[in-house]
């Protein structure tokens, strides 16, 4: 069986019965995970390989672990600094901060293969003009070439630890006010503007292969009249044409009030889906996830497919022997000092190094 085109949740912390069938439906391909769905993480493994083993290849298992505000799994996990911290650092020490960044971002990684889950949706690559209170410190910094920077150091950590990265919010989400959870935000910003600024790091990871990317439930007039997620001029013709993304394109939630101007829950996937995403998130609202469901019980894309699949995480590490790893050690230490800004000496790098001190 291929992996479907729609990713959606869970209530617990266990599967049920309902779950059980609902997961094993051919238009599924994945499983969002929450805060409401982890205890422990025994508990947490228990469930994620149950989930793996429900089908052949198994389901994707995801989750937003960024740090900062948006961490799914607290108790037993390292708590993670926002993206912020690593763009105040770089401000001074541009090195340190890469290096930090790319080992922190091990630390997620590392942490959630441990326990089975396959990806997080991260990193964050929009720019925080001081606009969106929902971007804030989830991004690194305000600058593109900053950006770029600390995003391609976190993508090289996380493939490090056997995880691919997800950009997020294409082509970016920064220069809106409005909370796209709850209505559309509107972006009058012509193309060149964007071009020379926002999708700079998109551009950068894309040239580093970055595996996924999701674009923002944000409408930008004065290149389409329908919201990114849903343009097939955003995405097959600028993500997948001009930029050459050769990834997975995942939708941002469905259920998002942003998405409401396409229409009922089928009519949103369906746009989506002919937009040019291959994976259909659909969480917080299981009538409306088997609506789509059945809508897309026959849909079968081979090259989707095939992209899907190499976001099945690689290897997994031990968790008892996480903590023995100079690599943790050495992270623990860099999340630490970041978390209160005690130092901007991390003792990353040879303080005689002339980029040591930016």
């Amino acid at each position: 069986m291929s992996l479907g085109p729609v990713m959606l949740d869970v209530g617990g912390t266990a599967l049920d019965a309902e779950d059980r069938e609902l997961l094993r439906h051919p238009a599924v391909g994945g499983l969002i995970l929450f805060a409401r769905n982890f205890v422990s993480p025994a508990q947490l493994a228990e469930l994620t390989a149950e989930i793996h083993g429900l089908r052949e290849p198994h389901l994707l298992v995801a989750v937003d672990q960024e740090g900062g505000r948006v961490q799914r799994f607290r108790e037993g996990f390292t708590r993670l600094p926002p993206a912020g911290h690593f763009a105040e650092l770089y401000g001074r020490h541009p090195r340190e901060a890469r290096a930090s960044c790319e080992s922190v971002a091990w630390l997620m990684a590392a942490e959630l293969r441990s326990v089975g889950v396959d990806f997080s949706f991260a990193p964050v690559l929009d720019l925080d003009r001081g606009l969106n209170p929902v971007v804030g410190d989830r991004a690194f910094g305000s600058r593109a070439r900053a950006v770029g920077d600390l995003a391609l150091a976190w993508l090289d950590g996380v493939r490090r630890a056997g995880m691919a990265g997800v950009g997020k919010h294409f082509p970016g989400h920064g220069g809106v006010s409005v909370d796209s959870h709850l209505d559309l935000p509107v972006d009058p910003r012509p193309y060149t503007d964007l071009l020379m600024n926002d999708l700079i790091p998109f551009e950068r990871l894309i040239a580093h292969a970055l595996e996924g990317i999701m674009p923002a439930h944000v409408l930008y007039p004065a290149v389409d009249g329908r919201p990114a997620g849903f343009s097939p001029i955003w995405l097959r013709d600028i993500l997948r044409g001009r930029l050459g993304f050769q990834g997975v394109i995942f939708s941002d939630d469905l259920s998002m009030g942003a998405a409401a101007s396409e229409g009922g829950p089928v009519e949103r996937a369906r746009a989506a889906s002919l937009a040019g995403c291959d994976m259909l998130l659909v969480c917080n609202n299981r009538p409306a996830a088997l609506e789509v469901l059945d809508a897309f019980a026959d849909h079968h894309d081979p090259a989707a497919e095939l992209r899907l699949l190499r976001m099945h995480g690689r290897g997994q590490h031990e968790r008892a022997r996480l903590h023995e790893q100079p690599e943790w050690q050495r992270a623990v230490r860099c999340v630490a000092l970041l978390e209160g800004l005690e130092t901007l000496d991390l003792g990353l790098l040879d303080p005689t190094d002339p980029e040591a001190t930016g």
